[in-house]
């Protein structure tokens, strides 16, 4: 997936870029060959759990490339709530997976979810490639936020899992800060 400024691209930022790319094939992966069922919140769950486990592995992967303290302070929250959400998350599954939804719900929910996933999986395959990682991981990171909050939003138009709403609610909150302070960096810099 990396352009053709692989040849200009210094050695940290091909090595960053090469595992971002790969991360991004797994959370695709993930997300596309979820087993879906007529459960909204078990949907719901099981395509957002490879979305977060994505974000922990870009910020991973950034806090081996980066001193920049500000993101690397961002990181290592995206690293501590997307572990606790996934945590939350497969610990309600079962319970969750019991609250069916009828086959037009699904359609409807599934639908948006497509479109959601799809513009998200554009924006990060396509985002800019520079020397500058730490642009780079916040022009990447961005659209992957705005997406579980466009997923989390679309959910909460239907009949959910009470236990899934305050996670998703948490998602919202959290992903939306952190666009907010991503995007700070990024007028400064």
């Amino acid at each position: 997936m990396m352009n053709n400024n692989a040849r200009r691209l210094d050695r940290s930022a091909v090595k960053y870029l090469s595992r971002y790319y790969l991360i991004l094939e797994d959370m695709i992966e993930g997300m596309t060959t979820a087993k879906l069922n007529d459960s909204i919140s078990h949907n719901f769950i099981v395509q957002m759990i490879p979305h977060h486990r994505a974000a922990i592995e870009m910020s991973e992967n950034l806090l081996k490339y980066s001193d920049f303290e500000p993101l690397r302070s961002i990181a290592s929250g995206i690293i501590d709530e997307q572990t606790k959400s996934i945590a939350d998350m497969e610990r309600i599954i079962r319970r969750c997976t019991a609250m069916t939804n009828d086959e037009l719900e699904i359609k409807q929910y599934q639908r948006r979810v497509n479109e959601i996933i799809r513009l998200m999986f554009s924006e990060m395959e396509n985002a800019p490639q520079s020397n500058n990682i730490n642009t780079d991981f916040m022009l990447e990171m961005i659209p992957h936020h705005r997406g579980a909050i466009r997923m989390s939003e679309n959910a909460l138009k239907y009949r959910i899992c009470p236990d899934l709403k305050p996670i998703l609610q948490a998602i919202i909150s959290s992903q939306a800060k952190g666009i907010r302070e991503m995007e700070g960096l990024l007028r400064k810099m």
